[in-house]
């Protein structure tokens, strides 16, 4: 009985998180999906992956859907004893979207138990951390990978605090599985940003321990979560194995070029440049949206309704009711510093208002890991806005060059924050009655004296967007006044919403102290109305209207005449979709691109866009194959243009061009005649591939021609009198493909900046390339082993934890 009084209050937590998860998203309940934009390029990218996986049961890990042909370990690839995946499926069970918001809730509720929060307090604090408005809308737009991390942030944060204070068990099992399951989501900017945090965290437990002579302990906290991070990053091995080898081909790896497309010298090696990296960086004066979301517009599609300026201003201007209604439904309010914005990043001032008193109230230090975690999350977010610790970072700190929207880092605040609001009701209550309503008065000063601070500097902004320019030569400079104008009534109305909420907090906190309420009641309420604070603001960027019908969301791209035109040739061809711009997966849903969408594309394939096909070069097209372009008429209609220059499959070519330089391999492509040479560098690939036996006047009379096609398996049938180079219009990639004649592994080489090719003795031969990546292999065992650590290492510590309970 003891023990079910016990979790009786947990259990009633989870459920309501169930509830409230499902509730927030009902359509799913109706058999509804939320279209994600995101998750709709995805499955674009990964059709020819999946269709392969669900015929021959077996991972490709290749697929030729998406730029020219790219592996798939960041397109969903399905690895062996992915164990930890397994527990996060188990985790997951509810219907997505509503399976990440109760993530948040889970993992926010057991960092708040760990620090000793009441089961009602840390049920309403949960709320509040998976409302926050930026984590909803990540959902809305489908950054699920980023979501997923975010929910096991917390759990893992709880692991180290618990190791810290030397429970070295059940701390240690934590954070193996939290930690391990935080890295299987593989959003490595999120798992980075969260390690600044840790860094931050354990600075402050070592310097008590440091300050209080505990070294044994601190040496045995180490230990247990260098064990711990171990296993956790052996269990995901496979995953990080082929990320990192996949890391240096992408648009994350350095280049080789040391100047740009138009002529310019290149001084940035690396393909991420710090303008790419800052281009999302947050407004010093923006951060204010945390504590009232539509300060800076909101977003860049912001309903405004009748009352606004906008819609008399289209009224004046004999636009119809109807159309005025709906145009001001939807207004590009946002004038920030960031190019676009779905959402403002709003935390909440109830949980603004909390987290202020418990820094007033509160007398543990360890308010102060959270207080330095979000204000070193803030200065970052800002970006180019603060270039001394950005350039800094970027410079300086490894790894953290290799992520864009810096803004993002923004996640740490949101976890923060809730985290001291909490802290601060719990201390209040455990107050003297008659010490209680001065920390109140003095949160409740600090809270509107910035929103009465912001409500008379509204002279200082100037309320104009980067985009104003564009709407004055569209519309006219009134429709832009108009616009001013709503922006305006946002940042007013807003402050003073905000201002209500802090007075209304105050006067619940207020009434308990003088006996008005009891203190469950005044829990409840100061709970409700900080989690309504937010669920208000959610709906209005993420909602019941943007789900569909679950056929939409499994077929996001329906099939074109000019589709349907080209799916009649059933040879093996690829397809430039010209609308696409080089950043669509639409036509990897149907066809072999050379486009796609994702975040880190294949460097040199992009780079092969950028200094050629941009600039129409026909012969860079033929050599990959592209048998028809994709183009849009003046009234938006797509019709195929078929290319009888391709130069198919494979094609025995009759020289090579050797030059020394990443720099002169892409400039000897702007006049190289493809079907009869090929480029070949000899610096970066010379000592290696030595046997490619590279001369002039190769014969060419011989044929080839592919029999074969599948993701991760090609076969040729080749003809020729003499020896000869054949070039394939398959991408090179170093670590996995294996090429065969007859059986026997046969070396092949990288020629024109992206293609594979290879010597071809004389007679009649069957060419294979097969797709044997070994980081998988490696990756599997090495996985395996980990998995087995950590279920030997949950036995035995369910072992001694009970041994220990019955002394």
């Amino acid at each position: 009985m003891k023990i079910l009084n016990k979790f009786y209050p947990h259990a009633l937590a989870i459920m309501g998180f169930l509830m409230v998860s499902v509730l927030y998203f009902y359509p799913v309940l109706q058999g509804k999906q939320i279209f994600q934009s995101d998750i709709a390029q995805y499955t674009g990218m990964a059709k020819e992956q999946n269709d392969f996986r669900a015929t021959e049961h077996i991972e490709p890990y290749w697929t030729n859907s998406a730029f020219g042909g790219m592996p798939t370990y960041q397109l969903g690839a399905k690895y062996p004893y992915d164990f930890i995946g397994a527990i996060d499926d188990a985790l997951r069970f509810l219907p997505r979207p509503a399976d990440y918001l109760f993530l948040y809730f889970l993992g926010f509720y057991g960092l708040l138990l760990v620090l000793k929060v009441d089961p009602l307090k840390a049920f309403f604090g949960s709320l509040a951390f998976g409302f926050s408005t930026y984590l909803i809308i990540i959902l809305g737009v489908g950054h699920n990978a980023k979501a997923h991390a975010i929910g096991y942030m917390p759990l893992v944060i709880a692991g180290f605090i618990l190791v810290y204070r030397k429970k070295y068990i059940v701390g240690g099992l934590l954070t193996m599985f939290a930690t391990a399951l935080e890295i299987n989501t593989n959003h490595f900017q999120m798992t980075y940003y969260l390690l600044i945090f840790l860094l931050i965290l354990s600075g402050y437990f070592i310097y008590l321990d440091i300050k209080s002579k505990e070294y044994n302990g601190l040496l045995k906290s180490i230990g247990v979560l260098a064990v711990a991070g171990i296993l956790a990053i052996g269990a995901n091995a496979t995953n990080l194995l082929a990320t990192s080898e996949y890391a240096s081909f992408s648009t994350r790896g350095k280049s080789e070029l040391t100047y740009n497309p138009d002529g310019s010298k290149n001084t940035n090696t690396s393909a991420m440049t710090r303008d790419y990296i800052t281009e999302y960086s947050y407004g010093v004066a923006e951060s204010f949206n945390l504590i009232a979301p539509r300060l800076f517009g909101g977003s860049n599609h912001e309903a405004v309704g009748k009352d606004s300026k906008m819609y008399e201003f289209m009224i004046g201007q004999g636009v119809p009711d109807a159309q005025a209604t709906d145009f001001a439904s939807g207004l590009p309010t946002y004038w920030g510093d960031q190019p676009i914005v779905a959402a403002p990043a709003y935390i909440g001032v109830v949980v603004f208002f909390l987290g202020i008193l418990a820094l007033f109230i509160d007398d543990r230090k360890i308010k102060y890991v959270f207080l330095s975690g979000a204000v070193v999350a803030l200065v970052l977010s800002w970006g180019k806005n603060f270039p001394v610790l950005t350039d800094f970072f970027i410079d300086y700190v490894p790894m953290y060059n290799k992520f864009r929207a810096v803004s993002s880092i923004q996640v740490i605040l949101e976890l923060c924050f809730p985290v001291l609001a909490i802290m601060g009701l719990q201390s209040f209550f455990k107050l003297e009655k008659e010490l209680q309503w001065k920390p109140v008065w003095q949160s409740t000063a600090v809270g509107l004296g910035l929103i009465v601070l912001l409500f008379f500097s509204k002279s200082m902004f100037s309320f104009s967007g980067a985009n104003d320019s564009y709407y004055i030569e569209s519309y006219g400079p009134q429709f832009v006044e108009a616009l001013k104008g709503d922006r305006m009534s946002l940042y007013s109305a807003d402050l003073l919403r905000s201002g209500f909420f802090i007075v209304l907090i105050s006067a619940i906190l207020w009434l308990f102290t003088k006996n008005k309420i009891a203190q469950n009641t005044a829990i409840i309420l100061i709970g409700l109305f900080m989690v309504s604070d937010l669920f208000f603001v959610d709906k209005n960027y993420v909602s019941s209207k943007d789900f569909v019908s679950g056929r939409e969301v499994e077929v996001p791209f329906q099939e074109t005449a000019a589709d349907a035109e080209i799916l009649k040739d059933t040879s093996h061809y690829r397809v430039f979709e010209v609308n696409g711009n080089f950043s669509s997966a639409r036509a990897s849903y149907f066809h072999k691109s050379i486009g796609g969408y994702h975040a880190a594309k294949p460097r040199r394939v992009q780079q092969l866009f950028d200094y050629q096909i941009a600039k129409n070069n026909l012969d860079v097209l033929n050599m990959l194959n592209v048998k028809y372009v994709i183009q849009t008429d003046k009234e938006g209609k797509e019709f195929p243009i078929i290319n009888p220059d391709a130069n198919g499959n494979a094609w025995f070519v009759s020289d090579v061009k050797l030059v020394n330089k990443a720099n002169d391999e892409m400039q000897a492509l702007n006049k190289l005649d493809t079907k009869r040479a090929a480029v070949f560098n000899l610096h970066l690939y010379g000592d290696k591939f030595k046997n490619a036996r590279l001369k002039r006047n190769l014969d060419t009379t011989g044929t080839i021609k592919l029999e074969v096609y599948k993701p991760n398996y090609i076969k040729y049938a080749s003809t020729s009198k003499n020896e000869g180079l054949v070039v394939f219009s398959e991408i090179y990639y170093e670590n996995g493909w294996n090429g065969y004649i007859d059986g026997v592994k046969t070396e092949h080489f990288p020629v024109d900046y992206v293609l594979r090719a290879m010597i071809i003795p004389g007679g009649t031969h069957k060419i294979e390339f097969k797709f044997e990546p070994e980081v998988i292999k490696t990756g599997s065992i090495i996985t395996l082993v980990s998995i087995a650590g950590m279920l030997l290492l949950l036995v035995g510590g369910i072992y001694f934890e009970r041994k220990k309970i019955n002394k």
